[in-house]
This record gives C-alpha cells, structure tokens and sequence, in this order.
C-alpha cells in the first residue's frame, strides 16, 4: 500500500465499548440490521485484552464518544490494558455487569450472538437490547479523531518542573533525568518513547 492513512478516510464513530472485566476504543461498528432489536457489527483487535473478554462473555456496551466528551475518556480506554490498570476506576461509569461510560453521548447495550474471527481482528455481531441517550450533541468521528489527535491527548505538566510525557498514553514522569530502564506504569513502553517537556 502507498499511503496506509487512506484508511483514515473510512470515517465511522469512536466508542468506548466494554464488556464485563474490561473495555477499550473502538471505531469500527456498523448497524448491520433494523428493526425495534437491531443488530450491529463490532470489529476488536485480536491482540486486544478485550478482545479475550468478549470472547468468553455475552453482552457488551458501546458508550458513543462525542466532540465536547472529555478527551481523558479515548487516554484512558485507548492507550493501557486492564491486565495494568483499572479503567473503571479512572472514568466514571454506570451498570452492574457491562459498565457504561457517563462521559459519552449514550449507550447501547448488547447481546452478543456471533464473532467471526479474521487475520487481525474478530468481528462480534450483537443485538441491541437497550440504549439511551445522555446528551445532544455530534458524534466524534476517526476522521476527526486522526486529524485532532494531538490536540485531543495533549498533556499538561507542572510549570517549573522537568516532565517526561509518554508519547503513546500521556502518562508524566516528573525528575531531571528519566531512568534509561523505565517503563510507563500506565500502557508499559520503554524509556525511548518518553519526550521531554
């Protein structure tokens, strides 16, 4: 491929979907079917904690981000793992089994009735069994998401003290000189992907 951002171009939402045990940001979900219980189509990287969590349960969430939500939501669900960390605990959620994140436009509660695994990512089919709406306002889109990324995870330090960002979750290591052996507590990258700010 040329230019591998032309996927960029396939603009669908960005969601926060979650399942019991874990969850993470999504973009590729399709209503597949319509009706007053539709279906629709969620696509999760296999190597994805989630994705294992799926797997083994039998509904999911999809809270839909929008474009005033507050942009902790995609740092918290998109750049750690819940093997590392609590995301629960770092965004305030409502539900008992499936949470659901307060912070997003609505939700949409799932029964899981298929998942269709392909090279990368499996494809889960559900079917909506409930849903509501929180807030008017515009969906946050991937394409909107890619062209305002930095802006969207930009983060802020203490002035007059040496920070190290790490340049995938945002996490900061405050000290003069960042241990060359570090590791991020947050999403768990080495040192080389720490910037100093």
């Amino acid at each position: 491929m040329k230019d591998n951002k032309i996927m960029y171009k396939i603009s669908q939402g960005m969601y926060v979907l979650t399942t019991k045990g874990g969850g993470c940001i999504v973009d590729a979900v399709s209503q597949i079917s319509g009706g007053d219980n539709p279906l629709v189509a969620v696509a999760v990287m296999k190597k994805n904690y989630t994705n294992e969590l799926m797997k083994s349960g039998d509904r999911f969430a999809l809270s839909v981000i929008g474009l005033n939500n507050d942009p902790h939501v995609i740092k918290t669900f998109g750049f750690q793992s819940m093997r590392d960390a609590d995301k629960f605990a770092q965004c305030e959620t409502t539900g008992v089994d499936v949470k659901i994140v307060k912070d997003s436009l609505g939700y949409m509660l799932c029964e899981k009735i298929d998942a269709i695994d392909n090279d990368t990512h499996t494809l889960f089919i559900g079917r909506v069994v409930d849903g509501d709406i929180f807030a008017d306002g515009e969906p946050m889109t991937y394409a909107y998401y890619q062209a305002h990324k930095d802006e969207l995870l930009k983060t802020k330090t203490e002035q007059g003290k040496t920070a190290w960002v790490c340049t995938i979750c945002g996490y900061v290591y405050y000290g003069d000189e960042l241990p060359q052996d570090y590791a991020c507590p947050i999403c768990g990258v080495d040192a080389t992907l720490f910037a100093k700010r």
